[in-house]
């Protein structure tokens, strides 16, 4: 439940501060098959943001394409006590030449999904495979990789790592994330501080 009140508050904050933000574009994919790309996919790292506070592992996201023609999405994750947390939302493509620009909301007011204070999903880097992808936002202050595996080898997260860093993400702001036989904890990529 907390996990979608403060999914409902990231949309909220996300939609009207992270448009403000003054930053050089970021370069999306050229194309996604959205009907290759549902299913489950586990966050292997991301910028923590404060909706996500609840959450020490086994965190997940869940997408399905539903009659509409939206995105059904279902992120959820390990809490301290621990039992699950989970917030529904939706998403819609912005972007129909490439499918690589979402638009993502968790606010649900009577019934109906309210993109005005959704946030921007753009894939970045996908895997011809489907199997790890790279979510940014413009103001890079947003960032997840994900998996279909909960343990990705290492080599592959620093190549990653390292294309996030050429997209002008600040790379020691990501944290690797707890996963049933992948990170065992959260870890900043640049390690200790």
């Amino acid at each position: 439940m907390k996990l979608l009140i403060y999914s409902v508050l990231f949309s909220i904050s996300f939609g009207l501060f992270a448009g403000f933000a003054l930053a050089k574009d970021l370069p999306v994919v050229d194309h996604v098959d959205l009907t290759r790309y549902q299913g489950k996919w586990y966050e292997i790292g991301s910028i923590p943001q404060s909706f996500q506070k609840q959450c020490v592992g086994n965190t997940t996201a869940e997408y399905e394409i539903i009659p509409s023609g939206e995105v059904k999405v279902l992120n959820s994750c390990a809490t301290k006590d621990g039992s699950r947390d989970s917030a529904e939302g939706r998403a819609k493509v912005v972007d129909n030449q490439t499918n690589a620009k979402l638009k993502v909301t968790f606010a649900n007011i009577g019934g109906r999904w309210v993109y005005l204070f959704g946030g921007k999903y753009w894939i970045i880097k996908l895997d011809p495979n489907y199997q790890y992808v790279v979510v940014g936002h413009p103001s890079r202050d947003y960032g997840w990789i994900l998996s279909r595996n909960p343990a990705m080898p290492i080599e592959k997260v620093r190549e990653l790592a390292m294309y996030i860093k050429s997209q002008g993400y600040d790379i020691c702001r990501f944290y690797t994330t707890p996963q049933p036989g992948g990170f065992k904890q959260k870890t900043s990529f640049c390690g200790p501080r």
